[in-house]
């Protein structure tokens, strides 16, 4: 029951950065705001609903998830320092 509850709260707080980025996305000013918005709140929301499911899986499966939040953590570190250095190379033509 404990991990049921445990599980679900995990998930409920993925869920909500989730929303949270997307919102952020939609309503900041500037591209650099919004990189980080999404950035930050898919990182943290990932990692929230891939702790939620740990609960559910085999050790083998835990370990996948975690390398695969490992990469993606990775992969958006790298295309949001190459979206920004875009962004300013282009604010700084006009």
């Amino acid at each position: 029951m404990f991990s049921f509850v445990l599980s679900s709260g995990l998930l409920f707080i993925g869920l909500l950065f989730f929303i949270a980025g997307s919102i952020g996305m939609l309503r900041f000013p500037d591209s650099f705001s919004r990189l980080h918005a999404v950035t930050k709140a898919d990182s943290l929301g990932l990692g929230s609903v891939i702790a939620g499911l740990m609960f559910y899986s085999s050790w083998w499966q835990n370990l996948l998830m975690l390398l695969i939040w490992l990469l993606v953590m990775a992969s958006g570190t790298v295309s949001c320092q190459l979206l920004a250095r875009f962004c300013k190379a282009k604010q700084d033509q006009a």
